[in-house]
């Protein structure tokens, strides 16, 4: 029984779809899917992999080790307080005089985090909008622009209700102008949002949308999903094109 695998489960829930990357990039992770049940709307994959094992004399030893040190450090500390002490105020000193000028870094920030990112001025974007859906350039850009405004045309790949709202949605969007045949470029996601929500705008507002409308789509970056290869994006303004 010593040799009985052990596994660890996840469970995944995808927008139809989407399935066939996601489980693609779980078992290039390791993960075997056990189970996919399949909604109209969603799917939900059951992942397993086995558990790695516990490198417990590894982390006893290593323990033990930084106990050690801790001890010394401690009695180093101790030794060298006195000293330390009496120096302090002229370092304090020295270093408010040498700290530099930052007068200009909020602008300089705030002109940053403002800029809306366009495909046109800002190249690594344009390259995102061609990319795979599960690549790793979609955490990247998450990671390095969340929180600014990014800009771009597209148009709603699926729009499915929220749980159990009538009046609240998941939207998912692409780039370009295939609607539900949209096949590059990241799977954008609005999640829980009502149609007021999306802050619609232009010369001719729709009374209602729906999968396949176009518009010019401005959102604030948020997280990148791995697993569902999801980019969570929150919306700012929709313009009807």
């Amino acid at each position: 029984m010593t040799d009985e695998i052990k596994y660890e489960y996840k469970t995944v829930r995808t927008v139809r779809g989407t399935d066939r990357l996601v489980i693609s990039k779980m078992q290039k992770d390791g993960w075997e899917l056990v189970e996919q049940a399949q909604g109209r709307l969603r799917s939900t994959l059951n992942f397993r992999r086995p558990k790695k094992p516990q490198p417990w004399l590894l982390i006893g030893t290593a323990a033990a080790v930084l106990v050690i040190l801790a001890i010394i450090i401690g009695a180093a500390s101790a030794l060298s307080d006195g000293g330390e002490k009496k120096g302090e105020s002229e370092k304090a000193t020295t270093a408010a005089s040498e700290k530099p000028s930052a007068t200009s870094t909020p602008t300089a920030a705030k002109s940053a985090a403002t800029e809306v990112i366009t495909p046109q001025n800002n190249p690594e974007f344009a390259a995102l909008l061609k990319a795979n859906p599960c690549d790793k350039a979609n955490l990247d850009f998450a990671n390095r622009h969340k929180g600014q405004t990014v800009a771009f045309d597209g148009s709603i790949v699926n729009m499915a209700p929220h749980g159990d709202y009538d009046t609240r949605y998941d939207f998912l969007l692409g780039p370009g102008d295939e609607g539900p045949n949209t096949g590059v470029g990241p799977a954008f996601k609005y999640e829980d949002v009502n149609v007021f929500d999306l802050k619609l705008t232009g010369k001719k507002i729709p009374t209602t949308v729906g999968a396949g409308d176009k518009f010019r789509f401005a959102a604030e970056v948020g997280e990148f999903n791995t697993a569902q290869c999801l980019f969570f994006l929150n919306p700012v303004s929709t313009e009807t094109r």
